[in-house]
């Protein structure tokens, strides 16, 4: 049998795909035909997260054993027709580290298997694909940085704060540069004179 999972990019705007795969394949088999659906680059630690209906996470998949005593299970270990056992399963899909990329898996349909077909393969391509990782607050990753620092708001402003720059008054306003200046009020400079007479 074929599995047909919709696979859903977490992002402000809906992009996702249809991937058919084998029920006798692996979690590792999903991997690879999301990451060629995606277009995701590079070899980045994953992790298939198997969700209950209210989306509690039943048990994590890494893509590499990650145990201190090598025993963990990977997704080369759980079989399609494992993970996902009736029409409307969930899964989370996590792909990469500091450019973490969501995805959100759902069984749609169990078909027949197609002869001739190389599974895993993309039957339904839904919107375009980022060229960075969406962030948390939806917009993608190549959007402008925010500051760490909020905009001060004009409610707020220095003028207010301190009487506004109307009524500043500089007490050097009557300064003259041109004034002769005397440098002869150095005390050094009359201690060493009197020394060489």
């Amino acid at each position: 049998m074929v599995y047909k999972v919709r696979v859903i990019l977490d992002a402000k705007e809906n992009i996702f795909r249809d991937i058919e795969v084998k029920g006798k394949q692996t979690l590792w088999n999903l991997h690879l035909g999301i990451k060629s659906a995606f277009s995701l680059q590079g070899d980045e630690l994953s992790t298939f997260n198997l969700l209950e209906e209210d989306g509690t996470i039943v048990k994590s998949v890494p893509l590499e054993d990650m145990s201190d005593d090598g025993d963990g299970e990977i997704m080369s270990d759980v079989y399609i027709d494992e993970a996902f056992q009736s029409k409307g399963d969930k899964a989370q899909f996590q792909y990469g580290l500091l450019d973490l990329w969501e995805f959100f898996c759902e069984l749609v349909e169990v078909i027949e298997e197609t002869k001739g077909v190389n599974y895993p393969i993309t039957v339904y391509r839904f919107g375009n694909v980022p060229l960075k990782a969406p962030s948390k607050n939806g917009s993608t990753g190549g959007s402008k940085k925010k500051s760490a620092m909020p905009l001060m708001d004009d409610d707020f402003s220095f003028d207010d704060d301190f009487g506004g720059n109307a009524n500043f008054s500089d007490e050097d306003d009557n300064f003259d540069d041109e004034e002769e200046e005397d440098y002869n009020d150095d005390v050094f400079d009359d201690e060493d004179d009197n020394e060489e007479r």
